[in-house]
This record gives structure tokens, sequence and C-alpha cells, in this order.
């Protein structure tokens, strides 16, 4: 099974300028845990996850903390937040996440699996933008595959 038979295609993408704000917007209406990022051609430059942006509102020091619980304010998150919702998602995007259309439906589960992501972008021979693959639509295919 290729990736092609198990993306969805039905996709929503970002460009680098738009400000955070907006993002978590879309991805709170849609139900998405991150968006590819693209450039006026629809080659994906980047990924902006719901992570990126946890990570830009909490203090540097969170990434060695177990637990929230730590934040010594708890209104802090909601202020660093708010500071940062108007910057672009340049500033928080990471890598591109991307796997190509006709790359195996095993390898991309590897891909995720073993980067920890919960969706990545698939793109076609040019790196423009065809699809998203998840975790969940890997299963769902699998599932589906065997019927």
């Amino acid at each position: 099974m290729k990736v092609k038979d198990v993306m969805i295609r039905d996709i929503t993408a970002v460009f680098a300028d738009q400000k955070v704000e907006d993002v978590i917007r879309i991805c709170a209406k849609h139900l998405f845990t991150g968006l590819p990022v693209v450039d006026d051609e629809m080659r994906v430059i980047g990924f902006i996850s719901e992570s990126d942006i946890i990570s830009g509102a909490v203090p540097s020091y969170y990434s060695m903390l177990q637990s929230a619980s730590f934040i010594p304010d708890t209104n802090q998150f909601k202020r660093n937040l708010d500071r940062i919702k108007e910057k672009p998602i340049s500033e928080f995007m990471t890598k591109p996440r991307i796997v190509k259309e006709n790359d195996s439906a095993i390898y991309a589960a590897d891909l995720l699996i073993r980067n920890g992501w919960r969706a990545m972008s698939v793109v076609d021979e040019e790196g423009k933008l065809t699809g998203i693959v998840t975790r969940m639509r890997l299963l769902w295919s699998m599932l589906e595959e065997e019927r």
C-alpha cells in the first residue's frame, strides 16, 4: 500500500506569515493537531503543530519538567500565548515533515511513530503538497485493507 492510497486529499495548509492566532483557530475548528506550511507555489516549507505553539508559549525551562503543575503562575501560559498570538508562525514552525506519494504506507507509519508525530505532509515529485497522512488515517486504512 502506498501513501497516496491512504492520504487525506482534502487538506488545509497555511503560509509562514500567518499569525499564530489564525493557526490556532483553523486547527481548533477542524480538529487538526498541526498543519503543513507552504510557499506561494504550494511547496512544503515547514510544519506547525500544537506542540510547537505550546512550546512557544511556555517558559524555556518547561521541556525539562515532567508536569505543567511546576509552572509557578497558572496565568503565565495565557499571558505568553497572548504575547505570541500576533507573531508569524514562521517563528515557531519546524522543518518540513514530509513523505512522498509513492512511498510505502509502512514507511510513513515508521516516520510518524519514530518521530512522535501525529501528522505529516505528503508531496509529489516537485515537493508540492498533495495531501496529509495521520497516524489515525494509517490505522483506519490498515483495518479497511483487511476487509
